[in-house]
């Protein structure tokens, strides 16, 4: 068997290495602080709103 590289994890198009964790810090704190005060069933709209700008950073959520 050869050792044929099938692992291909990095886009070439990606200029930016920003990692989940460091995107959208503004809609990721006011997500979590949601959470943690009122519940995740009742934040809904700032998930979305945190699913919408990481995608919108090119990531796959």
């Amino acid at each position: 068997m050869g050792n044929s590289a099938t692992k291909i994890e990095a886009k070439p198009e990606e200029k930016k290495k920003l990692k989940p964790c460091c995107a959208c810090p503004e809609t990721k704190k006011a997500r979590d602080e949601c959470i943690i005060e009122k519940g995740e069933e009742n934040c809904g709209n700032l998930i979305e709103a945190h699913k919408t700008c990481m995608r919108s950073m090119g990531f796959n959520i």
